[in-house]
């Protein structure tokens, strides 16, 4: 399958070094231009390009920039991209990196406000696994200890799509529903970098409270604040 993923952070990288050895034709873009990231793709197997040339990159289309990022992306960016190419958001809000943004903190969904962003359907996925585990806790299917993950947005076709590589990946998957129940998967809740089994992560979407997003957020925020100071562009 082709696959171009924009943004070459923790997750964009392993994603794009794990699609890669699973013989997927990767394309990978970041915002400093194709020849800051022309080492990196040579190692992992992928082809370096602009955002505009990931978005026309294959059948599935990987978002996976901070928030604050995801206005400057180009406003043709989908411009005569085909409706049955999917588009995975794996972002995160925190404020302390990305800025107060008014519509998130007034109850809109992370991923409902990327897609509006950027005029497209997404569908919300590895967002909830820290970079470490998505790079080295895959497993074959059926192995008892086998991580879950969260996987959320419309349209069915498209999630399915993405339920199916996630599975790839080594991850069961977990049909999380629409984008407007993507909360559940947001920074602080339940479920965020827990590394649950099936059973435990369908239990801890279910936990999460929707009157407690602000605290879910805020507690997740105070918790990256050290981190976002020595690593500003993840």
């Amino acid at each position: 399958m082709r696959i171009g993923i924009i943004g070459a952070g923790m997750i964009g990288e392993t994603l794009a070094r794990r699609l890669g050895q699973l013989g997927h034709q990767v394309a990978i873009a970041n915002s400093r231009g194709p020849e800051t990231l022309r080492d990196i793709a040579s190692e992992i197997g992928a082809t370096a390009v602009t955002p505009l040339g990931a978005a026309r990159s294959g059948e599935i289309v990987v978002i996976t920039i901070p928030e604050r990022a995801v206005p400057d992306l180009p406003r043709d960016l989908f411009a005569g991209v085909p409706a049955d190419v999917v588009v995975i958001d794996t972002g995160n809000y925190y404020p302390t990196r990305d800025g107060r943004i008014p519509a998130i903190e007034d109850g809109q969904p992370e991923s409902a406000w990327v897609a509006q962003q950027i005029g497209r359907p997404v569908i919300k996925a590895f967002n909830n696994i820290f970079f470490k585990s998505l790079r080295e806790s895959g497993r074959p299917k059926g192995t008892t200890d086998r991580i879950a993950l969260p996987v959320a947005g419309e349209p069915v076709e498209a999630r399915a799509k993405v339920l199916r590589l996630v599975d790839e990946l080594g991850f069961d998957p977990v049909d999380a529903g629409g984008i407007e129940e993507s909360w559940r998967q947001q920074p602080g809740t339940p479920c965020y970098t827990q590394d649950y089994q099936v059973v435990q992560l369908k239990a801890a979407l279910a936990a999460a409270v929707w009157s407690r997003v602000p605290e879910y957020r805020k507690a997740a925020d105070d918790a990256a604040k050290a981190f976002f100071r020595t690593e500003p562009n993840r």
